[in-house]
């Protein structure tokens, strides 16, 4: 090896002691020699790391015993080609996904004609990373050339065939070289459950390729097509999306704020998905009044309906009165409630913060009153914000009859017209 670097630099040197630090700004050909032939571990690797270094000094130390000062070589933009064709097979990992690193990002910049000798040797490394045995190698390699026009179209296909979802997945998602039948052919063949994400949440989805993701059934696939704003889908396609959703409670949230949904649709899923989703769907509708009362009715008429057994009443009602001992039951707590769709048990720690039979509070909650649902979030000492929230996540109040904050978080109107509104109900039951 002594000899092959004599051959490379020429001349003799002396070794040289000191670390890292101990380097020049400027190298100069005697300071290479000198690291090369007798340098520390440190200082071989700070030379490894140097843009100003000899191509022939980069090529040698691809060589080198040490794992650190190959990575450097495999880091350094200076490093020649010929030194990167060396570290395709390095056995060090890190080494194979640092040259992965650089190469993936060298080669989308040049353009087919630029350097052509250049191009094909960085093609011919980047081809064999492509098809290193370890996935994160390969994953690197996708994820540099995702979004580029000027990679090889077989290098492409090769990665988004990729058993791998971290090696496909970009690719799929990104890669302006897959045309629609690549991406239908690709479907048809079955892919993994990342794979077929991906390509939901490509840009401009065609409806061809939606109408593929939706007739899969695959779940995380679905909910990331309806969440990919920019993706087509077909009217027929979502009437087959909801029917599939209607027990499927991960497709309840993409569904309900998939954008510019037909009145018809949102009629539809507002006949099974939770009350804070429908108020969200309505918000980003911005539907007009009698729309949204129509689409509110009908979820009040379904929500009344649901009730839970006198068995399992009482269980709500008893894990209530022990989160009140227990001093759980704040604001917090209930946004968490309403959150989590946990309507009953919600109403029954209503119903012990306020000091009220719970039949009581089902009245408010179901009058379409403003006024009253804000009443009842008083007397169980909540916070105005958590009293709007009741009204139009919970209650599903008419926007007419809301009750909006004053100055942003205080009641708007004063304790005696707040008792007043309670004593209405009070006084029925």
């Amino acid at each position: 090896m002594l000899g092959k670097l004599k051959s490379l630099l020429g001349g003799g040197g002396k070794a040289r002691d000191g670390g890292a630090k101990g380097l020049p700004k400027t190298l100069t050909k005697e300071h290479e020699q000198q690291i090369l032939q007798g340098g520390t571990p440190g200082e071989r690797h700070a030379l490894a790391l140097r843009e100003d270094a000899r191509p022939e000094v980069l090529y040698y130390l691809a060589e080198d015993a040490s794992p650190e000062v190959r990575k450097a070589i495999a880091q350094n933009p200076a490093t020649p080609i010929q030194a990167a064709e060396k570290l395709i097979s390095d056995d060090d990992e890190e080494v194979r996904q640092e040259l992965a690193r650089k190469i993936g990002r060298l080669v989308p910049g040049l353009a087919p004609g630029e350097q052509t000798a250049l191009r094909e040797k960085a093609i011919k490394v980047l081809e064999t990373l492509a098809a290193d045995q370890l996935p994160k190698v390969r994953a690197i390699v996708a994820d540099e050339i995702k979004s580029s026009d000027q990679v090889p179209k077989d290098l492409i296909d090769r990665l988004a065939r990729d058993v791998e979802a971290i090696v496909c997945g970009p690719i799929l998602q990104y890669s302006p070289l897959l045309n629609d039948d690549d991406l239908r052919e690709i479907i048809a063949a079955g892919v993994s459950e990342g794979a077929l994400k991906a390509i939901a949440s490509r840009s401009n989805l065609p409806a061809e390729i939606s109408d593929d993701v939706a007739a899969t059934l695959d779940v995380p696939a679905i909910a990331a097509l309806l969440a990919n704003a920019s993706a087509q889908i077909r009217e027929d396609t979502l009437d087959q999306i909801i029917d599939h959703a209607t027990s499927i409670e991960a497709l309840h949230e993409p569904l309900a704020l998939r954008p510019q949904l037909s009145i018809r649709a949102m009629k539809r899923i507002a006949g099974f998905v939770a009350s804070a989703l429908v108020h969200a769907m309505m918000e980003q509708a911005k539907l007009p009044e009698d729309q949204a009362e129509d689409l509110l009715e009908r979820v009040r008429d379904r929500l009344s309906e649901e009730r839970v057994g006198d068995d399992e009443e009482a269980k709500l009602a008893a894990r209530a009165l022990e989160y009140f001992q227990k001093g759980m039951l704040d604001d917090k707590f209930v946004h968490e409630q309403i959150e989590a769709n946990r309507r009953e048990l919600l109403l029954q720690c209503l119903a012990v913060m306020a000091d009220l039979p719970a039949a009581t509070v089902r009245q408010i909650i179901h009058s379409k009153s403003g006024r009253a649902v804000t009443a009842l979030a008083w007397k169980a000492n909540l916070g105005m914000r958590t009293a709007y929230e009741l009204q139009t996540r919970y209650a599903l109040v008419p926007t007419a009859q809301l009750l909006s904050a004053k100055d942003g978080n205080k009641y708007p109107i004063d304790e005696n017209e707040l008792d007043w509104h309670l004593s209405y109900f009070v006084e029925q039951a």
